[in-house]
C-alpha cells in the first residue's frame, strides 16, 4: 500500500497538482495504524487514497489535510500526535474519542509540483531556456509548426513535442491540458501565430476562469516589444479578453537584469520562473 500511495503522490505532482502526504511516524500499543501507514490528497478535487488506520483518526487527518491544501500553496509541513482514548494527556497530544487505548504520531507534508515549461517556438531562446530547465531538474514540452525545431533532436529531454500549426493548438491545447503547466512561454518567430495562440489560450482559460498564477492556470509570458504587446492586447480587448485577463500575461518576459543574447535571456526568464515557483520577489532589498 505505501509503495501504491508514494506512487500515486508522484503521478498526481507530474499533473500539476499539489500533494498532502501523511505517514505514520511512530504508534505504541493499540492502534489503528502503525508506522508507515500513508494517505496522501491531491489539491481541487480534494481526492485521496491510502489509509492511516480508519476510524476517527483518520477522518482527523483528512480534515487536517483539506485544511494544509487550503492554505499552503508552498511546501509546508506539520507533526501531529494523538491520544486515542478521550482522557489522553501529555505534550502536544490531542484526544480522539476512541478504545484504542495507543497513541500515534504523523507527519503531514504538503508537496508540490516542480515547474513544467512549455515552449512555444523551438529557436534560439527555447533552445537555451531548455537545458537551464533541465539542469534544475524541471520539465519542458516544446511547441512549433515547423518539424524540426520541435523534435527530440533538438529537444532531447523535452516530455512532449508538439509538432502542429497555430490552429491546430488552439483548438487541442484546452484548460485542463494547459493547466498541467506551470508556465507557457510564447517565443515564436511569427507574431501572427503567436497571437492567435496567445488570444486562444486566454479565451479558453477566461471562460472557465482561471488564475494565470502557476497553479489554478498557467503563469503566461510573452516576448518582445512594446508596440507587439499593444498590437496582442489590442486584438485581444476586441475579441472580447478582459482587460483583468491582459494584465496576468507576462510581457516583457525575464527579471530585468540588461538580458540580450538567448543565453541571458534564459537567465532572466528561469530567475523570474524560480521566483514565482517560490514566491519571493526578486526586486526586494535583501537582508541587508
Amino acid at each position: 500500500m505505501t509503495a501504491a500511495v508514494l506512487a500515486w503522490a508522484l503521478t498526481q505532482l507530474g499533473h500539476g497538482s499539489r500533494v498532502v502526504l501523511a505517514s505514520v511516524v511512530t504508534s505504541s500499543g493499540s492502534v489503528p495504524g502503525k508506522s508507515g501507514a500513508r494517505l496522501a490528497m491531491r489539491s481541487g478535487d480534494e481526492h485521496w487514497v491510502g489509509t492511516v488506520g480508519g476510524a476517527g483518526l483518520e477522518m482527523m487527518i483528512l480534515k487536517e489535510c483539506k485544511s494544509m491544501l487550503e492554505h499552503h500553496a508552498r511546501p509546508a509541513g506539520k507533526v501531529l500526535t494523538y491520544g486515542l482514548n478521550k482522557g489522553a494527556k501529555g505534550y502536544e497530544v490531542t484526544a480522539l474519542d476512541s478504545l484504542c487505548g495507543g497513541r500515534v504520531t504523523l507527519s503531514l507534508e504538503v508537496l508540490i509540483p516542480m515547474p513544467h515549461v512549455l515552449l512555444i517556438g523551438g529557436g534560439h531562446c527555447a533552445q537555451a531556456i531548455a537545458p537551464a530547465l533541465d539542469a534544475l531538474g524541471w520539465e519542458h514540452s516544446v511547441h512549433d509548426t515547423r518539424a524540426d525545431f520541435c523534435d527530440a533532436a533538438t529537444f532531447p529531454n523535452a516530455r512532449h513535442h508538439l509538432h502542429m500549426d497555430a490552429p491546430m493548438f488552439v483548438n487541442t491545447q484546452k484548460s485542463d491540458e494547459l493547466s498541467k503547466y506551470s508556465d507557457v512561454l510564447l517565443l515564436g518567430h511569427d507574431w501572427s501565430e503567436d497571437q492567435l495562440r496567445l488570444l486562444g489560450m486566454l479565451s479558453t482559460l477566461q471562460s472557465q476562469a482561471v488564475r494565470l498564477d502557476g497553479q489554478n492556470g498557467p503563469r503566461i509570458g510573452v516576448i518582445g516589444s512594446r508596440s507587439k504587446w499593444q498590437a496582442f492586447e489590442k486584438a485581444a480587448l476586441q475579441e472580447g479578453i478582459s482587460q483583468g485577463m491582459l494584465d496576468q500575461v507576462i510581457c516583457p518576459i525575464g527579471i530585468p537584469i540588461g538580458a540580450e543574447s538567448p543565453e541571458e535571456i534564459a537567465v532572466a526568464v528561469v530567475a523570474q520562473i524560480m521566483a514565482a515557483h517560490k514566491g519571493v520577489n526578486p526586486t526586494e532589498p535583501s537582508w541587508r
